[in-house]
């Protein structure tokens, strides 16, 4: 004899399962500490201070 299954429920249970996946799939892209994005912002403040620094006065 086959077990009876409710559609809703099994419906609503993919849905969340594949909410789960794509929150999951975020957070591996998105979600950066607070300590991560300071850093990389220090960088990039230290590589644009850098370029600046050899940057040639203007010749006019």
């Amino acid at each position: 004899m086959a077990e009876i299954v409710n559609l809703n429920k099994l419906r609503k249970a993919r849905a969340r399962q594949q909410a789960a996946a794509q929150a999951a799939a975020n957070r591996v892209s998105h979600g950066r500490t607070k300590a991560e994005k300071a850093r990389d912002a220090a960088e990039q403040a230290q590589r644009r201070a850098l370029l600046d620094g050899a940057k040639r006065e203007a010749e006019n």
